[in-house]
């Protein structure tokens, strides 16, 4: 921009930058500067080259960039060479103020010559008629004084000189260059903030909004696209107000916030460039997207033995005692509330809390098991509870978190929850009816949301009766509850589960035979024994003869089986046959109660459909001893 006299210098010197950029001379001044620059496109123009007042004035209205053209030493000393060949009376004005380093370089040399100052067009007017009165001839300054002084009759020296304007020209490409590496930079940095799903606040160090994001808006209550930008945070939302971290310098983390409603996460952090404070970014988050951001990562993160590995259709059977289990436990997973498991030992209470737990609302989330008898108190304090670091001797660094943080979401199952010491079982009692709890050395509660299911073995009403378990935590267990069948009260299931275990245990061990036919030997026997230890002693029982048949080569080699060495609890007091297998030749039926060979040959005579003689054979006796035992007395 120039008017007069810097226009025409301006021209001579364009040329010299067309190939760095595109440089567009506007003649013209004050206010018809900005009406010029009002018409051009927007985001056309990245600087201004001005000078004097018409540069002063458009930097005070301009959001652009304004370079001025500044005069130097050695502009002054040729204009003032150049005057002094025309007059002795000469004036020296300049805008704003006048130079003072002129005033010293002056009075130094005893130079006679006046120096003047002018702030805007018609003040340059009357500065140059009072000239003219006091008999001034030559006016050395900027294109609108030196106008003004020939149109008055007197000479007027242009006071800026090529080298000058060259600067300016040098310093506004700078200023340009740098302007388009900013705005790369505040368009990259808006493109990223608008695919925040946070809501982002920039602000300089007077908490002037600087750059805001479409989800800040929307949390803010505002229309998207809304201009925030030179606004106070403070004024748009005091609740957000950075002031305190602009003060401090320091970062605040993680704060709780209530906006318009809604909870939000808040962070509070200073920018800093070069070690120098330069404002601050506030970054917030629904409370609800960070829950289910803590739910994601815990279902992806499990560690393994935090997964529930059974579901309600592994419990096998098919009689109607779990029938009934299988169908309430489908009902309890339905809900949230704590569960009390009770059977006697072995009957499969943790598959049955693994199987709620993976039908249910919480099968993303960690199964948390501890064995309440496991543990010596103290150790079970900390494994339930947690404990900061340094709160005991050997505390690990850092703390632990008890299972209940642990089962945060999922579920908690105490098992054995009969042998908790009752100092445990007040603090269990306050923990479930709070759902918070204080970790070991701790002062802050950590609050939690877990389902709890309990089991146990043992009678809970008759250890309340004495004294060794609390009424209050029997009545906060036994909200619904399951009581799982002993194996001997279902005993239509045990081929059905005989035949999965016993194949799982063949494939274990590598056996060529089946689970068929080993157990087309075995099920009289099964069938007959109580089994006091129900599915973990029935497991235990066929993984012991799946490895010991493991190099059989075929089914003919089974008949050389002596299962009394094998599975001898089989005909132990618990069973009702008492008997050897068939293939126990060598020591027949002398070994056993007659009541038990009775049993034994009729479940031969079943299995062998009534052939006698494939009986006797298998059994290693004659006939007649056959007819003999089953014709006598049952109460012999």
């Amino acid at each position: 921009m120039g008017i007069s006299k810097l226009g025409a210098l301006y021209r001579d010197i364009v040329p010299e930058y067309a190939a760095a950029a595109d440089i567009q001379i506007i003649d013209k001044g004050y206010d018809e500067v900005i009406d010029e620059l009002a018409a051009q496109p927007a985001g056309t123009v990245d600087g201004i080259i001005a000078a004097g007042s018409n540069g002063a004035y458009l930097r005070e209205r301009l959001a652009l960039p304004v370079v001025l053209v500044k005069v130097t030493g050695f502009d002054v000393m040729q204009a003032l060479a150049r005057a002094r060949r025309i007059s002795s009376r000469i004036a020296l004005v300049s805008y704003a103020r006048p130079v003072l380093e002129f005033e010293r370089f002056k009075n130094a040399f005893g130079l006679d010559v006046g120096q003047w100052s002018y702030r805007n067009a018609q003040d340059a007017e009357d500065l140059v008629q009072m000239l003219r009165q006091r008999g001034i001839e030559a006016v050395v300054g900027p294109g609108l004084v030196t106008e003004l002084a020939e149109k008055s009759g007197m000479a007027g020296i242009f006071l800026y000189s090529h080298d000058s304007v060259h600067a300016a020209f040098e310093t506004a490409l700078e200023v340009a260059r740098f302007s388009r590496i900013e705005a790369w930079r505040r368009e990259r940095l808006d493109t990223i903030l608008r695919h925040l799903r946070d809501g982002v606040i920039a602000v300089d160090t007077n908490e002037r909004i600087q750059s805001i994001n479409a989800p800040m808006l929307t949390m803010l209550g505002l229309e998207a696209g809304t201009s925030l930008t030179g606004r106070t945070l403070g004024s748009v939302a005091p609740e957000l107000s950075l002031q305190r971290t602009l003060a401090s310098g320091e970062a605040e983390l993680e704060t709780i916030v209530p906006l318009l409603g809604k909870t939000y996460v808040v962070n509070r952090i200073p920018l800093r460039e070069q070690s120098v404070l330069t404002g601050a970014v506030l970054t917030c988050q629904d409370s609800l997207a960070v829950s289910r951001i803590d739910r994601s990562l815990r279902s992806r993160h499990r560690p393994r033995h935090l997964v529930a590995r059974y579901r309600l259709d592994d419990l096998v059977g098919t009689s109607p005692p779990i029938e009934r289990i299988r169908t309430l436990a489908r009902h309890y997973a339905a809900t949230d509330s704590t569960i009390l498991i009770d059977g006697a030992s072995g009957t499969g209470k943790e598959l049955v809390a693994q199987g709620i737990h993976n039908a249910s609302r919480r099968a993303d989330y960690p199964f948390v098991a501890i064995n309440c008898a496991a543990f010596p108190e103290t150790l079970l304090e900390s494994e339930l509870f947690g404990y900061e670091e340094g709160a005991f001797t050997g505390a690990r660094r850092g703390g632990k978190a008890g299972i209940f943080e642990t089962a945060h979401n999922g579920t908690l199952f105490l098992d054995e929850i009969g042998e908790m010491p009752l100092p445990l079982q007040t603090r269990l009692l306050r923990v479930l009816q709070e759902r918070e709890v204080l970790r070991l050395g701790a002062n802050e509660p950590i609050p939690f949301d877990v389902r709890v299911i309990a089991a146990t073995h043992r009678d809970l009403r008759a250890l309340v009766a004495q004294g060794d378990f609390r009424e209050d935590l029997y009545y906060r267990l036994n909200i619904l509850r399951l009581t799982l069948p002993p194996l001997h009260a279902r005993r239509g299931d045990i081929a059905m589960l005989a035949h999965r275990l016993l194949e799982r245990a063949l494939t274990r061990a590598g056996a060529q035979l089946g689970a068929a036919q080993l157990l087309a030997e075995l099920e009289p026997l099964l069938q007959n024994y109580a089994w006091p230890g129900n599915v973990r002693e029935l497991e235990n029982v066929l993984e012991r003869i799946a490895v010991s048949c493991a190099a059989l080569p075929d089914v003919a080699a089974l008949r050389s089986m002596r299962w009394l060495d094998i599975a001898p609890e089989l005909f132990g007091p618990n069973s009702e046959s008492a008997a050897p297998s068939a293939g126990s030749v060598s020591r027949g039926l002398r070994d056993i109660s007659q009541r038990s060979q009775r049993n034994l040959i009729r479940a031969m005579l079943a299995e062998c459909g009534g052939d006698r003689d494939e009986v006797c054979r298998r059994l290693g006796i004659s006939r007649s001893t056959l007819w003999r035992r089953l014709r006598e007395s049952p109460g012999d």
